[in-house]
């Protein structure tokens, strides 16, 4: 019998074997956000042997976490530390054949291509859809495949986008939703176990890319809903022939132009966040209505005022945002994703 090694078992599978092993090992991905998918993804494609892995994220750990991101526990809050060096010393001790490196920073269009420098796949750990569009234009200009995943409440999708980059997500999304249309983890909450569906489906694909067994790819965007025992896939091949990104190569979040307005207020400790889009209107009742179980809330017809923790935003009807409590741009962007979302 053939001497036992630490993948002893995942060679057996017969489409991997060694030689699958082999191209595992020599792999390079990197994880773009370390929270929950991100901290799932980590470990598993730790545990099975991708040699090279680059985690991202911009936070750091909070008690209402430990619910769904599984890497972390009490004492990493204890400690202070943030999501990417936690993340990086536990999956060190899961794996030391494995090399490491953390960034602890905003992933935004000035440096992503830092962060994701000589990989071989992008895998999508975020929870904000500005994030994931740059990700895309990245992934589409470099020829770089990416696997997108977002969970919500008990729903949660996945969608695998290969070189050639045909469909991307914005052939999917076309456009990203307008701020407060949609609701957020911390406005509809979210349950543990659909993380594990979701981070499980996009390790898997990712390591048949890294194998380079394309044909096995899954390419629908597949739909999750266990609450409800549903499961769909369907083909997104033909959604938006006329897709800016994939077909004319206009890569508006790279390039900045589509990113959010973010400037430190002087003397005021706040940050303020506009969005590009202009003429929004937000609706400050239904945003009140989903922030009431978040914080303290204070509200008139010019604008809305949520308090948490040591941060207090202010939502005025055009979307722009005044977060109080911090003079760091990616903190502010962090709690504007967190509770406004687009």
């Amino acid at each position: 019998m053939a001497e036992e090694n630490r993948y002893s078992r995942q060679e057996r599978f017969a489409p991997i074997g060694a030689e699958g092993q082999a191209k595992l090992l020599v792999s390079h991905i990197a994880i773009i956000g370390c929270g929950a998918l991100g901290s799932v993804l980590a470990e598993t494609l730790v545990r099975a042997g991708v040699g090279r892995i680059n985690l991202v994220d911009r936070d750091f750990i909070e008690l209402s976490n430990l619910q769904r991101q599984f890497l972390f526990d009490e004492d990493d809050i204890a400690q202070n530390l943030p999501k990417a060096e936690a993340a990086a010393r536990k999956l060190r001790k899961m794996n030391s054949e494995i090399e490491i490196t953390p960034f602890i920073a905003d992933a935004n269009h000035e440096s992503i291509e830092i962060f994701t420098e000589g990989v071989d796949l992008i895998l999508d750990g975020t929870d904000n859809l500005h994030t994931r569009y740059l990700i895309n234009d990245l992934a589409i200009s470099r020829g770089v495949p990416w696997i997108y995943g977002a969970a919500q409440a008990a729903t949660g999708m996945a969608l695998a986008i290969l070189p050639g980059g045909k469909p991307c997500l914005r052939c999917v999304f076309e456009s990203p939703p307008d701020p407060g249309q949609l609701e957020t983890c911390e406005t509809a909450g979210i349950l543990g176990p659909l993380i594990a569906i979701v981070a499980g489906h996009q390790a898997l694909e990712a390591i048949k890319i890294l194998m380079g067994n394309l044909s096995a790819v899954n390419r629908k965007l597949v739909s999750f809903d266990p609450w409800f025992n549903r499961q769909t896939q369907m083909s997104v091949n033909t959604l938006n022939d006329g897709c800016m990104c994939c077909r004319d190569h206009i890569f508006e979040y790279l390039s900045g132009k589509a990113s959010l307005s973010t400037v430190a207020l002087c003397g005021r400790n706040a940050v303020q966040i506009r969005p590009k889009k202009k003429g929004l209107k937000v609706d400050l009742t239904e945003m009140a209505t989903r922030f009431s179980n978040a914080g303290k809330i204070d509200r008139s017809e010019f604008m809305l005022r949520l308090e948490v923790g040591e941060y207090q935003l202010t939502l005025f009807p055009d979307g722009r945002t005044i977060v109080k409590g911090t003079e760091e741009k990616d903190i502010a962007r962090s709690l504007y994703s967190k509770y406004i979302g687009c």
